[in-house]
């Protein structure tokens, strides 16, 4: 009889020889693990600084993905990265389970009964956790966990080989600037993170990346709350200042009389209130970088003296006649279109063309298809953490309703709402549950149907064939109408959603549904 550990490490043999995206080599190893294992979920977690954070889930829910695992805040997840070994938790331990909940396609309050974790090592130096989780107490009684232990060795192996082709990809400077990085999270200052997987969302990081490893002025643009000052932050990382200060100004959240001493500083005497020297945004940014968002709020005047600064490094602070040469790379975002306000002559061409050298937009919320889950995990995360709660979860309908929805306010709309979503929950149970729902009604939400694709003349409709049922030709059918369209616009999922009449970001998902993306 073939042995069921070579019937899953032979694929993974393979697997190292090939040229694999991470998320590929990551859910093969997965599926390896549960066709070894029988369970209703398994996933990957790498740990960085204190967080563990997932890389690969399957039979998880979706949002699982965006969590951020604090290890301090589960033991389990601690006492697994404590023991060198695979561990089985007692079917009666009493210590909370992150993933309670959180089991995929299971309707109702289900909370794991059976737990089993394994530590990777790499170069003797612990990487990431697999974790595989039941509903059914007796799954893993008679798991032999030397299988666990080996399979966990040859994960650690794909881990590696991963990591080094990842390592060859880049040059030495970006090493460097990924040692800053973690450096921060070493010391607790672990940045914060742009999370994401959708196709928009690797494009910006992509540019970031690219754009992060030059000297290049950056004008980053986008709609209210998409997340303009995160994407300034990691270009910032991914450069070759990360180990200077980045310092932030809101041109906005101060009144025209003080913004000039804010971005060059003041003298004594300066003006009503001067009663010492200070140094300015700009000084303090001296070897980093200066972010000044809402830059399209600065009045006429302080524009002109930005761009001497921009041209020659040079800056007098208010109420003085001293030169002061300063190295600062700029990052400015607005969600105004500049170019208009050049036109309406409320912005100067000239700083707008300095500022502009590589404009980076930032996509909406609506255009980033699940990415919205994921997010929704990150913000859950944080609000069970702070809250004190064991498991919060989304039911089924609220992931619906949260993909369904618009998002005019994006990022930080999400983010509050999850956060008011949560107490509402609470205050619907006059003692905390073990597993908190979320459920469509927490989320004050409106149900925003997907607009339909435009209606179909009965002499175009396709012939129905025997035994097709509505719902098949109906999707066929759409699929004929969207490739059509792609044609037409050299496929351009942007020109082919105006070309039909319909929302870009619902054409997105009808498009993944259809297998088109």
């Amino acid at each position: 009889m073939t042995n069921p550990l070579l019937l899953a490490l032979v694929p993974l043999v393979a697997d190292l020889s090939r040229d694999l995206p991470d998320e590929e080599r990551y859910r093969r190893l997965l599926c390896a693990l549960r066709q070894l294992m029988p369970c209703e979920a398994v996933a990957l977690l790498k740990l960085e600084g204190d967080t563990l954070i997932p890389l690969s889930v399957e039979g998880l829910s979706p949002d699982t993905l965006g969590r951020r695992f604090k290890v301090e805040h589960h033991p389990r997840l601690r006492m697994l990265l404590e023991r060198r070994g695979p561990t089985r938790f007692a079917i009666d331990c009493g210590l909370p389970d992150p993933y309670d909940g959180l089991v995929d396609g299971h309707q109702g309050h289900l909370a794991i009964h059976d737990c089993l974790g394994c530590p990777l090592y790499l170069q003797d130096k612990p990487w990431g956790l697999l974790t595989l989780d039941a509903l059914d107490p007796a799954s893993f009684g008679s798991v032999d966990l030397d299988n666990l232990a080996a399979f966990a060795s040859l994960a650690a192996a794909t881990v590696m080989a991963s990591e080094r082709i990842s390592l060859l990809a880049r040059n030495a400077e970006e090493q460097r600037q990924l040692a800053a990085v973690y450096k921060r999270a070493a010391d607790g200052r672990r940045p914060r993170e742009l999370v994401g997987q959708s196709a928009r969302h690797k494009q910006l990081q992509e540019e970031v990346q690219l754009v992060g490893n030059s000297a290049l002025t950056v004008l980053i643009t986008g709609e209210t709350g998409v997340g303009k000052e995160l994407v300034a932050e990691a270009i910032h990382l991914s450069s070759p200042r990360a180990q200077k200060p980045l310092i932030s100004l809101n041109c906005a959240a101060l009144p025209d009389t003080l913004v000039e001493s804010e971005l060059f500083g003041h003298v004594k005497g300066a003006f009503s209130g001067a009663v010492g020297e200070r140094s300015g945004k700009f000084e303090l940014a001296d070897g980093g970088s200066i972010f000044l968002d809402e830059i399209g709020e600065l009045a006429l005047p302080i524009q002109a003296k930005l761009l001497r600064v921009l041209q020659s490094g040079q800056l007098q602070r208010v109420g003085s006649d001293r030169e002061h040469h300063v190295d600062v790379r700029i990052i400015a975002a607005t969600n105004r279109d500049l170019a208009e306000e050049v036109r309406s002559g409320r912005f100067r061409a000239d700083l707008y063309h300095r500022l502009s050298v590589y404009p980076l937009l930032v996509p909406p919320l609506r255009e980033r298809g699940r990415d919205i889950l994921l997010l929704a995990g990150y913000f859950l995360e944080e609000n069970r953490a702070r809250l004190g709660l064991r498991s919060l979860r989304l039911s089924a309908s609220t992931q619906s309703a949260l993909l369904g929805y618009s998002w005019p306010g994006n990022v930080r709309e999400l983010e509050h709402l999850i956060g008011r979503a949560v107490l509402k929950a609470m205050a619907g149970h006059k003692e905390r549950p073990r597993i908190l729902t979320l459920e469509p009604h927490n989320l004050d939400l409106e149900e925003q149907a997907l607009e339909p694709l435009p209606s179909v003349p009965a002499h175009e409709a396709p012939p129905p064939r025997p035994g097709a049922n509505m719902k098949t030709l109906m999707g066929e059918y759409q699929k004929r109408l969207i490739n059509e369209s792609l044609a037409r616009n050299q496929n351009k999922w942007a020109d082919a959603a105006r070309d039909l009449g319909i929302d870009r970001a619902n054409l997105n998902r009808l498009g993944k549904r259809l297998g088109l993306l």
